[in-house]
């Protein structure tokens, strides 16, 4: 991929935007893979879809590593939320149909 200041066209800086994109599209998918495993995991251990101390953990994670990154922190925070609470219903609807 290329780096940002080596794209010296619009067409070049979109068309590195859209390959990352396809990128995180293939990193949410591999993500939502390890949720769909969280789910019999869970089952076996008696664990509900919510655990407020791993939300809260994750958070913590994602806001330190936005922060490392030099992302805004509260973007970072603001999009796992999102990402947090479509998982916990994914997992929900298959731990108590």
């Amino acid at each position: 991929m290329r780096a940002p200041e080596t794209c010296t066209t619009m067409t070049d800086l979109r068309a590195a935007i859209d390959a990352l994109d396809e990128k995180l599209i293939a990193l949410l998918a591999a993500r939502a893979g390890y949720i769909d495993r969280a789910v019999t995991l869970k089952q076996a251990e008696g664990v509900p879809a919510r655990v407020g101390s791993r939300v809260d953990e994750v958070i913590a994670n994602v806001r330190a590593a936005a922060h490392a990154q030099g992302l805004d922190a509260d973007l970072a925070e603001r999009l796992w939320r999102e990402l947090i609470e479509w998982s916990i219903a994914r997992e929900a609807r298959r731990l108590d149909p």
